[in-house]
């Protein structure tokens, strides 16, 4: 048995935990993996000892080791338990090169140009100028590639039945939703995609929805500029 740590309040869940969640809840493994509420908790002792990096979401076993990292959580819980491989093939590597190639470039390209378009709703100093650079960027460069590439055609990144790479993408659109007039601007394809993914995994709605108000309901710096 393990369980899964990750920053739950009354104002949001960290969209980095709603696809872990999601195979959680998708996968029916609420008595093999206990869901931990660790907001506040990161920079305990206790948790820098299990988790140097004090990030969520943590997956902690019981000798107290522990994996970090969405994409390495979620791939950890669909080779233990996802014994179709319904989420993350198993025989198909092929399939699978192209989930991690997704996984990858969610984290190392894709969230990096979020962060002064989003990060102001938690109370993180960003710049206004580099926001509206990086909603070009996503515009020119990145939502093109989620179409034309990972979709190209299909419901799905490379697919027509979701999986672990969409689970990495498509609950971060989002913290989109605290500007509200970059989301207006949002490709019509990839809003369309991002509820194909929500309505694939209902089990994370909860959660989605705690973030969901919070973006929406957001009137501080930056939530009525122009894009």
């Amino acid at each position: 048995s393990c369980c899964l740590r990750i920053p739950n309040s009354n104002q949001h869940t960290a969209a980095n935990s709603h696809g872990c969640l999601a195979i959680i809840k998708h996968l029916s493994l609420e008595s093999s993996v206990t869901i931990v509420n660790a907001m506040g908790k990161t920079r305990t002792p206790e948790f820098i000892a299990m988790n140097p990096a004090h990030c969520c979401p943590t997956l902690q076993f019981s000798d107290d080791s522990a994996i970090w990292e969405s994409s390495a959580v979620m791939r950890f819980l669909c080779n233990k338990f996802d014994e179709k491989g319904e989420l993350y093939p198993r025989e198909d590597l092929e399939q699978r090169g192209k989930i991690d190639m997704v996984l990858d470039w969610r984290n190392s390209t894709f969230y990096p140009d979020l962060f002064h378009i989003v990060y102001m709703m938690f109370g993180v100093d960003v710049d206004e100028d580099m926001a509206k650079q990086q909603f070009k960027k996503l515009m020119e460069v990145h939502f093109p590639m989620i179409e034309s590439s990972f979709l190209n055609g299909k419901k799905f990144c490379y697919s027509d039945t979701p999986t672990i790479a969409d689970l990495s993408l498509g609950p971060l659109m989002t913290l989109l939703k605290g500007r509200k007039k970059f989301w207006e601007k949002v490709p019509e394809g990839i809003k369309e995609y991002y509820e194909r993914v929500l309505e694939a995994f209902p089990g994370m709605m909860e959660y989605v929805k705690l973030l969901d108000d919070k973006a929406l309901s957001y009137d501080g710096p930056g939530a009525d500029a122009e894009p």
